[in-house]
């Protein structure tokens, strides 16, 4: 009987499992962070569209740093660093509440964020070097809707905690960031140190070949950002949304792609890359366009559902890089990759919160035309990627 127990114990503890635990877990801290910021700053730290651009950029130089992460597997395997990094955001989230000033906020948006965006780096070269590539996008889709069920409990806490029993934001953000941490604790001291698919390589690199997935990842960074920062920003400064309200708006999205993100995995599965990266930024031109000029908070919150729905398309970029990359290489250049996807992160946030200020219609407009150059790049994905085959030859693309 106790041997059968531990096999059935055994079985439980497989590498999937921790991934999607570490999905749910990421999520009950960072969408208690993003559902409050916005309220919290403007309430008890006067943040205007300056401040909270500068916040955003502080909050991207952890992202723009985490190739550095990959000096860590020097000494640590890259499963502890993931779980450690979601212990740190976790204590970065607990403590937000207790410093509601300027630079109280700039200070722990910058711990949360080094554990999130370490976090982030090493857990998606993990599900690279673990997942199938027959039905990585399928997979790489159930944990999206992981992490989509976990945000949606989360915002509904959110609303609840707020709305019906009164509970101070400062307390929301406490309870959120330690439930995170617990979950990671546990994790850590449960599960076994799962294998990597292969010995990686210690140090940052950057491959010639693999120009269009660093190409693909900078302009995902760029455009995603000035959704980030400015489109929840927009919903409280223009439209009045309360705290409650961005909570209930959080909760309807995460119940949308809870269910449609394993189903657009199955999609992209069946598609290709291309196709699913092409409909995706067709799509954004226009939601980045109509949120140029929306005076409709109804339309407001289609939009931003939409754009998520969208997002969860970028799994193609992942699933792109997974077959043309050496086994060797998914780390380092995963961490590499995050930072390009930073750089323009750093930068782009505090240039629109000037742009805000004058222009907030022009902000969303280059969210468009930056979607029209990713959907350029977009076509240069082989029908069938692999190594030695990273782009589209020219002679294909005429003749197809």
């Amino acid at each position: 009987m106790a041997d059968n127990s531990t096999d059935s114990n055994q079985g439980r503890l497989q590498p999937f499992t921790l991934l999607a635990l570490m999905a749910v877990a990421m999520p009950l801290a960072f969408s208690v962070w993003q559902a409050l910021l916005n309220n919290f700053s403007i309430d008890r730290a006067a943040f205007t569209g300056a401040e909270i651009g500068i916040l955003q950029s502080l909050r991207e130089v952890p992202g723009f740093l985490s190739f550095t992460v990959v000096f860590l597997l020097i000494w640590f395997r890259e499963q502890r660093i993931a779980l450690v990094s979601m212990m740190v955001m976790g204590i970065g989230v607990a403590i937000t509440g207790f410093f509601p000033s300027v630079i109280g906020l700039y200070l722990t948006t910058v711990l949360m964020s080094f554990g999130f965006h370490y976090y982030e780096a090493v857990n998606q070269s993990l599900a690279l070097q673990w997942l199938d590539k027959s039905d990585a996008a399928h997979n790489l889709g159930r944990l999206i809707a992981f992490a989509s069920g976990s945000s949606l409990l989360a915002y509904g806490s959110v609303y609840v905690a707020l709305e019906f029993v009164g509970l101070s934001m400062e307390t929301v953000y406490l309870i959120g960031g330690l439930v995170t941490l617990g979950i990671a604790i546990y994790a850590y001291l449960k599960f076994p140190v799962f294998p990597e698919q292969a010995e990686q390589i210690k140090k940052p690199i950057l491959r010639k070949r693999y120009w269009l997935f660093y190409a693909l990842t900078f302009m995902s960074g760029a455009r995603r950002q000035i959704f980030i920062v400015f489109a929840g920003f927009l919903m409280v400064e223009k439209f009045g949304f309360d705290a409650a309200a961005i909570a209930a708006m959080f909760f309807l999205n995460g119940a949308i792609n809870m269910w449609a993100a394993p189903r657009i995995g199955k999609l992209i599965v069946r598609w290709g890359e291309r196709r699913a990266l092409t409909l995706e930024y067709i799509g954004l031109i226009c939601i980045f366009s109509a949120y140029a000029f929306v005076d409709s908070p109804w339309l407001a919150v289609l939009l931003y559902v939409l754009d998520h729905l969208f997002f969860s398309m970028a799994i193609a970029i992942k699933t792109y890089f997974q077959k043309i990359a050496d086994p060797r290489e998914v780390a380092p250049t995963a961490s590499v990759a995050f930072t390009i996807n930073h750089i323009a992160a750093v930068v782009l946030p505090v240039l629109y919160g000037a742009l805000w200020l004058i222009a907030p219609a022009a902000v969303f407009l280059t969210g468009a035309a930056l979607s029209l150059l990713s959907l350029m790049l977009a076509q240069m994905i082989p029908d069938a990627p692999e190594r030695g085959a990273e782009i589209r030859r020219r002679t294909t693309a005429l003749t197809s």
